[in-house]
Order: C-alpha cells, then sequence, then structure tokens
C-alpha cells in the first residue's frame, strides 16, 4: 500500500532530470574546453589577425594549454562534485593551474627558442581571459545546477529498504541532513513499520517482498538498503531481486554518520574480499614526489638566502646577547621526538614557567626588536630548512607543536595525533588559512588541528605548491605573527 504523501511526490516526478553526480565532471570539461579554446580563438582574431598559414604556433599553444589545463584541475580536484557547485571556494586552485600552465608554455617557447614568434599582448591576454571565463562559466553552471535542484527538477528519486535501528537511524540522518540532490520518496520493510517507529516524513511504502513491483512501476532511480552488513543473505536476496532492474543499488554502512571512503584494495591481496576504509598518506609516487619537492627546493633555497640567513645572524648577535640559533624538542613524524631550529627571536634569559611552554602574545616584553621584524615575515622559521635535508620536517605539513602542548591537546582534541601520520612543515594548510601564532583557547586548536588532518587526507603535489604560493602573501602581510 502507497500513501497518498507518495502518490504526490510521484506526480511532481514528471520533467525532472535523473542526472548523476558521475556525469557532472564530464558536462564540466566540455564547458571548460570551450570556454579555454573560444578565449584563444577570440583574441586571436581580435589581436593577431593574419593570414591562417601563420596561426599555426597559436593553434599549437592553445591546444597545449587546453590538454594541460585540464589536467592539472583534474589532479587538483577540480572536477569533483564539491568544486563544481563551489567554485568561489576554489578561485585560488583554478587560477594556480591556469598560472603553472602558462609558465610551462614559456618555459617550452624559451627552450625551443620560438618565444618570438607570440604576441606577448596574445599570450597575456589568453591567460587572464582563459581563466576568468572558465570561473565565469562554473559559476554559472553552478547557479543553474543548485536552481534545477531547488526546483526538484535535477533530483534523483530514492527508496531506502531495511528495518529495525540501522533503517531507524539512517532516515534520521537523512530527516536532519537532507541533500538538495536526492528526494527521498520513502522506505520499504515491516509493513507495520510506521511513521511513530522512525520514518519521520518519509512513508511507509510497503514490505520488502513489494520492492520490485514498486520500481518497476515508479521512476526510481537509487536504492540504498540499510540492513545490518551480518544480514549477508537477505542483503543477497535483495539484490538478487533488484539485479533486472534499471536502478542503482547502494549498501548503507553499519556505522550511520560516520564516512568511509571505500576503496578496493591493492592487487598484492589477490581476491581476498576486502575493503581499504583508510589509505597511508603519500603511499607510492606520491612519497616520491614529496620527497623531489622537499630536498630539491630546500637545496635551492638554502643556496639563494645563505647571505640572508647570514645577516639574520650578523643582526641577532648585534641586537641581543646569547645563541643565533634556537633549538627545542618537538614531536614530528609518527610521534618521534626530534630537534627544531628556529633564528632567536627572545631574550636569552631564564624564565618561569613552571613546565609549560609561554606562548609569545601581542607585545611580548621577551621578543627582541630583531626577533619581532623576523617572526612578523617569518624569517625566524629559515634554519628549518635544514631541517627538512635532515628529513625530520617536509616545506609542507602540520606545524609540529611543543612536546607539553602536544600532551595538553591530545587529551582533550579527539584524533589530535592523526596529524603526525606525515613530517610536520615549515608551513602549512591552516598556517595559509590564518591558524597561526597564539592559541588562546581550545576551540582555536580545535580549528588548527583540523585543518591538518584535512592537509593530510587530501594531500597532493599541487596542494604542497598552493600552500608555497599562498605562504609567501602570508609572510608579506604578517598576519598573527607576533
Amino acid at each position: 500500500m502507497v500513501s497518498l504523501q507518495f502518490e504526490r511526490n510521484a506526480v511532481s516526478s514528471r520533467g525532472k532530470l535523473p542526472i548523476s553526480s558521475n556525469v557532472m565532471p564530464g558536462l564540466l570539461v566540455i564547458l571548460d574546453s570551450i570556454a579555454i579554446l573560444l578565449t584563444a580563438l577570440i583574441l586571436y582574431v581580435m589581436i593577431v589577425g593574419g593570414p591562417i598559414e601563420s596561426s599555426e604556433p597559436y593553434i599549437a599553444a592553445a591546444v597545449f594549454i587546453w590538454i594541460v589545463t585540464l589536467l592539472l584541475m583534474n589532479f587538483a580536484g577540480l572536477y569533483q562534485f564539491e568544486a563544481i557547485l563551489r567554485p568561489l571556494a576554489f578561485v585560488d586552485k583554478i587560477a594556480l593551474a591556469f598560472a603553472v600552465t602558462f609558465l610551462f608554455l614559456l618555459a617550452a617557447a624559451f627552450s625551443i627558442k620560438i618565444s618570438a614568434t607570440f604576441s606577448r599582448l596574445w599570450v597575456g591576454s589568453f591567460a587572464i581571459g582563459a581563466c576568468a571565463a572558465t570561473l565565469g562559466i562554473r559559476f554559472g553552471a553552478a547557479q543553474l545546477v543548485k536552481r534545477l535542484a531547488d526546483a526538484r527538477m535535477f533530483t534523483r528519486h530514492v527508496i531506502v529498504v531495511g528495518v529495525g535501528e540501522q533503517a531507524r537511524r539512517l532516515l534520521e540522518f537523512l530527516d536532519k541532513s537532507p541533500s538538495r540532490f536526492i528526494t527521498v520518496l520513502g522506505a520499504f520493510g515491516d509493513r507495520q513499520f510506521d511513521d511513530a517507529s522512525g520514518l519521520f516524513r518519509f512513508p511507509n511504502l510497503g514490505g520488502i517482498d513489494d520492492i520490485g513491483a514498486f520500481v518497476r512501476d515508479n521512476a526510481i532511480d537509487d536504492v540504498i538498503i540499510a540492513l545490518p552488513w551480518s544480514a549477508d543473505q537477505q542483503i543477497s536476496a535483495i539484490v538478487n531481486k533488484l539485479r533486472e532492474l534499471t536502478v542503482n543499488v547502494y549498501l548503507s554502512t553499519d556505522i550511520i554518520g560516520f564516512h568511509l571512503p571505500f576503496r578496493p584494495p591493492p592487487g598484492h591481496f589477490g581476491n581476498i574480499p576486502l575493503v581499504e576504509v583508510m589509505g597511508r598518506p603519500l603511499a607510492g609516487w606520491g612519497k616520491v614526489q614529496k620527497a623531489i619537492l622537499d630536498y630539491g627546493l630546500a637545496i635551492i633555497l638554502i643556496v639563494l638566502l645563505l647571505p640572508v640567513m647570514a645577516l639574520i645572524a650578523i643582526a641577532i648577535k648585534l641586537d641581543s646577547k646569547g645563541p643565533v640559533v634556537f633549538r627545542q624538542k618537538r614531536y614530528g613524524f609518527v610521534n618521534k621526538v626530534f630537534e627544531i631550529y628556529k633564528f632567536r627571536t627572545m631574550r636569552h634569559e631564564e624564565v618561569d614557567c613552571r613546565g609549560r611552554t609561554l606562548q609569545a602574545t601581542r607585545d611580548d616584553r621577551r621578543v627582541t626588536r630583531v626577533g619581532r621584524f623576523l617572526r612578523r615575515t617569518s624569517l625566524d622559521e629559515l634554519p628549518q630548512l635544514f631541517n627538512v635535508l635532515s628529513g625530520t620536517m617536509s616545506l609542507v605539513g602540520p606545524r609540529p607543536h611543543t612536546i607539553d602542548h602536544n600532551e595538553q591537546y591530545s587529551q582533550t582534541i579527539r584524533g589530535y595525533f592523526a596529524r603526525h601520520r606525515v613530517k610536520p612543515g615549515i608551513t602549512g594548510w591552516a598556517q595559509v588559512n590564518g591558524l597561526r601564532g597564539e592559541t588562546k583557547a581550545v576551540e582555536a586548536m580545535e580549528a588548527r588541528v583540523k585543518h591538518d588532518i584535512y592537509y593530510v587526507e587530501n594531500w597532493s603535489l599541487l596542494f604542497d605548491l598552493h600552500i608555497l604560493a599562498m605562504t609567501a602573501i602570508v609572510c608579506l602581510t604578517g598576519r598573527n605573527a607576533y
């Protein structure tokens, strides 16, 4: 028996577009391609002009920019559903992808000595225009998708199959955290499983035996099975019933509200029936890429900045008594203690801190004149380049906290030590988002840890380059540094 509430939903299903989120990346690739190539063509006609035979270098350059930009945006996760819906939150990544691509183009043109072939005005206009056009199209596409979803035109009809606590908790979760892109039509379970038993605003559509007929007669896109995984025989029976129907079938996790990123296991497990719920960060080629960036860039920076570090050392000596370099024990990779190096920015004197680290505060009298400038510009962190060469730190990663702060916050912040699954960094995702300097409350440290864990779980080479670029901006502004 189907309720009147569902009958009203069934009528509203006419004209809906059951587009899967898996289709959206492909559509956006097409739109991005149009934006890039059309910009190249329009600017060529407006700026360069001339006979068609002279346009071959420009065609090659446009194709190069098109392919490399799409590849970089794909590696940066810009074709994931969240990035499609929130383009303004990913403006920096999009701009960085275009900047890197055009730098590649210029490097290639100079290396094969054809840079004089191109109009500089065309190259500059193409870089800005293609990036702006891509952002404009993405913003328009996001608004269109959201409007279609709110009008229930871009939606997928979903039913839930299950009984007992598992189904109740899933329906409660769907009720409290609804998605604008799905319409839950109701649940199948025990025929006596009524609204008061936990269906909330979702109608009871009948028993499990009625699922097949219902799916055949209605525009159902997805079926979620909310049964305990121990009920494998019942789950298999339901899946076998639905196998002949044109629906997607999903199995709800036993842990409702906790997201497990299920992935197939690596090939070395053979045919063992396993799913991966947590992977090791920086595995495989990621570890190699990270090492090349760390050691290669650290060596280059040390060579370039050695005169600057020498001048800083002289200034520290002239400004106050004490050693030039400050050393301190901190927790690093997998909680191993290491010694971090920094230029000394405080007066070398005994301070009664009663066994705990006193963080620098605004107008702290312990900070020297030279130290204040070094802390504001983050130049006091330069000796950590030698930590990178020694293998105890990375250029980018969670900032290492003092030992007593680690022990304190690990007791109050859940999952705190997950930030130690990678090497600590000179700069990090939390720092470029303004979460640096003094932490006066636990909430401030929780926000920092949340950003650190996000970095650990979403690392990519492009993400590191993005953070390094943002670090340069933050160092110039001196935010939260004193």
